[in-house]
């Protein structure tokens, strides 16, 4: 399975803008990988924002996942679902989307990264890597656990938490396979924002051939 380096994260609470329009000016500026974070809507609201925003990321060929819901990401075709340590366990959303699809889980320890892998897991979010105000998910973890997650966990790691332009340099130091950034990527002008990461990425990529 191959992950793209960036992950998009939509959140209405920082951004005035639609999810529908925030997800577009994110593939326009070359995003490929959007995970759709709804907390506070209804289900049937989920589903048809999701419906709309596998139409559009299908047409950018880029990677579709929705959080927590299973029988959404299903219903809509979604590449796969994020689970957060709350959410249906891992087997039983295996049963219903299939081997096919991807599933990843969100960790916030060692613990946690080592058990997702040995459920199957296609890949491990953890965090908050930093201070964050868009989820409680409890105290910054910071950069030196993600060095020892990696290397004890053989599945791809996604980082999340507070990663902004500033320091998500020290973060792929980890050799983590990705980040996921929502905050960062809604304040201010989503394209631009979203083209200063690819840089960053396609540099440090660059330094590594």
């Amino acid at each position: 399975m191959h992950l793209d380096g960036l992950c998009f994260i939509t959140d209405r609470k920082i951004c005035d803008l639609s999810c529908k329009e925030m997800v577009l000016q994110a593939l326009k500026a070359g995003i490929r990988w959007v995970q759709y974070r709804e907390k506070d809507l209804s289900r049937r609201s989920i589903y048809e924002e999701s419906v709309e925003l596998r139409r559009i990321t299908r047409k950018f060929d880029a990677l579709f996942i929705v959080n927590d819901h299973v029988d959404i990401a299903s219903a809509v075709g979604a590449d796969g679902v994020h689970l957060g340590q709350e959410d249906l366990p891992f087997k039983n959303a295996r049963k219903i989307l299939g081997k096919d699809k991807i599933i990843g889980i969100s960790t916030h320890d060692l613990e946690q990264a080592k058990e997702a892998e040995a459920q199957g897991a296609d890949y491990i979010g953890f965090g908050p890597v930093f201070h964050t105000l868009t989820k409680d998910a409890g105290s910054p973890k910071g950069i030196e656990i993600l060095t020892q997650i990696r290397k004890q966990v053989r599945i791809p790691i996604v980082a999340i938490g507070g990663i902004n332009h500033e320091n998500i340099r020290s973060v792929l130091g980890t050799r983590v396979d990705a980040v996921a950034v929502a905050s960062a990527m809604l304040k201010g002008n989503i394209e631009q924002n979203a083209r200063n990461f690819i840089h960053i990425l396609n540099s440090i990529r660059e330094k590594c051939r």
